[in-house]
């Protein structure tokens, strides 16, 4: 009863990769080649400040972590995985990832919009403009239904909006 599947997950096991290392660079988004990373907005995320995300996956279970250099120093940048990958608008990266898909977008329901049911970061720069954090969630990443990590404005002194799109960084889960 149970073999076939037990089988079947076995099989495709070695497909995915349980440790993913993403390393790239914040560039323009009208680069001529697509950049790995992109910054909206250079005064928050200057072009070549640097990102290293890492996403470990076990079944059931999947851990991203993520380390900064070169960002605003003192500064709280809220950083969430979307559905699709960068591109030359914020928009491009679509909504939040969510395991459970909200049915009404843009989601803004507590019960689907919650750090249960989507992966969050908060990286809080220190005085050089580094930066780690990690998050686990208990459930994995749906194959192509995530694409980026996305860093937020945050709460600044710098007239953004805090849900402001101002980087992103294309990760492959």
């Amino acid at each position: 009863m149970y073999a076939v599947p037990v089988l079947a997950l076995a099989l495709l096991q070695p497909l995915l990769p349980p440790v993913q290392t993403v390393e790239a660079t914040f560039d323009r988004t009208d680069g001529i080649a697509p950049a790995t990373a992109v910054s909206f907005d250079p005064e928050a995320v200057p072009y070549g400040a640097t990102a290293r995300i890492v996403v470990h996956r076990t079944p059931g279970r999947t851990t991203v972590a993520m380390t900064v250099d070169g960002l605003t120093p003192d500064h709280h940048y809220p950083a969430h995985v979307h559905t699709r990958g960068c591109g030359t608008v914020p928009a491009d990266a679509g909504p939040h990832y969510q395991d459970r898909p909200d049915p009404v977008q843009p989601s803004t329901d507590p019960a689907y919009a919650n750090d249960r049911n989507e992966l969050w970061l908060t990286l809080r720069t220190d005085a050089t403009g580094h930066a780690s954090a990690s998050s686990t969630v208990e459930w994995e990443f749906r194959d192509g239904g995530a694409g980026s990590v996305v860093l937020h404005a945050g709460p600044d002194d710098h007239g953004h909006a805090p849900a402001q799109r101002v980087g992103c960084v294309n990760v492959d889960f």
